[in-house]
């Protein structure tokens, strides 16, 4: 795991260079604008939506807690950002996944810009299909939908055209901004919760001043800055391999000769085996509540199959290392890496070029992989094991916080990117 430089100048000099620099200025500018703006259209109410029926239920669907922490709790009041971007997340991961099993999808993918383009334009067009069915479907599902088919249609309408909206914002973040676009939006609706959760808890503490309440507060506090501490520290981290590049001349001219390094990162997955493996445990609690809420079977997943109870947790945290080494299976491709090593004449020190080198390269992954399964395993369960525990809410998931320190640590990249292109001292 590499360890990064010392820094030569304070994180506050150098935002003030960013903002030195007009044209960062602007995008910085744009930027702010636009999640002002997608916050500001989150409290938007949809309509179709009995609001009193909103305000009075105490009981919610599991895929709730997900939901409310992509949304930024617009999910849990209704608004027509009720579904915002996670239409369009599932939709591009089915459409991942469906570019590796249908050949045509493959091609198109492969096809250069015109190839990537259609790829995007179907995805926009599966997102609005899937924020429809999620958008009634849920709120079905709560009862929340007012009486008559035309409320239905509204909530439908109402809540695509949300989904629609954030996605257009986040590209045009992603295009006139500081990029990130629909990861910025994610970014903002975390902290937002994250916001509210403290607020709440430090209210409590101030209304009822007792040493427990405090104790609770500061306890929540300390545990959100070690979890941002290791995320930072492992998403950072890096296993380098080393290249040799032989010596080749070309007329008069002679290349190679240097040596480079292939960066892999230790958490390469990012946050999607936590989303799927979520998803994966809300969805037979999601179908049982829909069409027996009465039944045993519902009564056995209610009492057994909690947020907090040892058996969810187990199951949770082996969907996630499974999905992990699933992922990675389908987004790492050693045998091509290896191929393009040897084509540019280029050798990993005492591994010889071809399989050998592709083997290497499994090995290491797979190291990598299981680290990265684990962490993620642990990360995931242990805001739950401490929250059963001390008895203590935790206003914050695992998944949240990988995704923010994650989209921090990207957006800080970036701009380190633009200000090295400009010569200035760097975001470090």
């Amino acid at each position: 795991m590499a360890k990064n430089a010392t820094n030569k100048v304070s994180v506050w000099q150098s935002l003030r260079n960013v903002w030195k620099v007009n044209d960062i200025r602007q995008k910085l500018i744009y930027t702010f604008a636009m999640l002002v703006l997608f916050r500001l259209v989150s409290v938007i109410p949809a309509p179709g939506i009995d609001y009193a029926k909103v305000s009075q239920s105490v009981t919610t669907l599991p895929m709730l807690q997900l939901m409310n922490m992509m949304t930024g709790n617009a999910f849990s009041q209704m608004t027509i950002m009720a579904m915002g971007v996670s239409p369009y997340i599932n939709s591009s991961i089915i459409m991942q996944l469906l570019t590796i099993a249908i050949p045509a999808l493959e091609r198109m993918q492969k096809s250069g810009p015109e190839g990537q383009k259609k790829i995007s334009q179907i995805t926009r067009y599966v997102t609005i299909g899937l924020a429809v069915i999620q958008a009634i479907g849920l709120c079905s599902a709560q009862s929340f939908i007012k009486p008559g088919w035309y409320n239905v249609a509204l909530v439908g309408i109402s809540m695509a055209a949300g989904t629609a909206l954030a996605m257009w914002m986040g590209e045009r973040i992603t295009d006139k901004g500081i990029g990130n676009g629909i990861s910025l939006l994610i970014f903002v609706g975390i902290i937002s919760n994250l916001f509210n959760g403290y607020s709440s808890l430090l209210l409590t503490a101030i209304t009822t001043p007792t040493v427990g309440n405090w104790i609770k507060f500061v306890g929540v506090l300390l545990l959100a800055v070690v979890i941002i501490l290791v995320v930072t520290f492992i998403d950072m981290g890096v296993r380098r391999i080393n290249v040799n590049y032989a010596k080749r001349v070309s007329g008069r001219k002679m290349y190679g000769g240097q040596n480079s390094i292939i960066p892999l990162k230790v958490v390469s997955v990012g946050v999607l085996p936590l989303i799927f493996a979520y998803s994966f445990m809300a969805f037979p609690a999601t179908i049982i509540q829909l069409v027996a809420p009465t039944s045993g079977l519902a009564q056995w997943w209610n009492a057994n199959m909690s947020a907090t109870s040892p058996l969810y947790m187990i199951i949770c945290a082996l969907l996630i290392v499974a999905f992990t080494y699933f992922y990675s299976s389908i987004s790492f491709q050693p045998d091509e890496m290896a191929k393009n090593i040897q084509q540019q004449g280029g050798a990993i020190p005492s591994v010889r070029p071809g399989k050998p080198t592709a083997d290497y390269l499994k090995r290491i992954n797979s190291r990598l992989v299981l680290f990265a399964a684990l962490f993620l395993a642990v990360l995931a369960t242990l805001p739950n094991i401490i929250t059963e525990a001390a008895k203590v809410p935790i206003p914050f998931a695992a998944s949240s916080m990988l995704i923010a320190v994650s989209v921090a640590l990207e957006t800080k990249r970036q701009l380190d990117d633009m200000l090295v292109a400009r010569n200035y001292d760097t975001l470090s």
